[in-house]
């Protein structure tokens, strides 16, 4: 895989923090597996993740006051 913004073909596996503002508040979510590029910092997310974050940001905007912290870990 090479990174969309920069064209590097260095990519890492990584855990980062995937912040959303949502309608209700701001949800966090902790140790999200990525892909981030060695070169530029850019990090990515497979389809799997993503439609986990996007599970995880639904059940959030229902619930959400101001700020919900979720590690990914405990809740995909």
């Amino acid at each position: 895989m090479n990174c969309f913004t920069c064209g590097s073909s260095n990519m890492a596996d990584a855990i980062t923090i995937y912040v959303e503002k949502l309608q209700n508040g701001i949800l966090i979510i902790k140790n999200v597996p990525c892909k981030k590029c060695v070169q530029c910092g850019e990090e990515f997310f497979s389809m799997t993740i993503m439609k986990e974050i996007e599970k995880l940001s639904r059940m959030a905007e229902n619930i959400i006051s101001e700020v919900m912290i979720i590690d990914y870990n405990k809740a995909a």
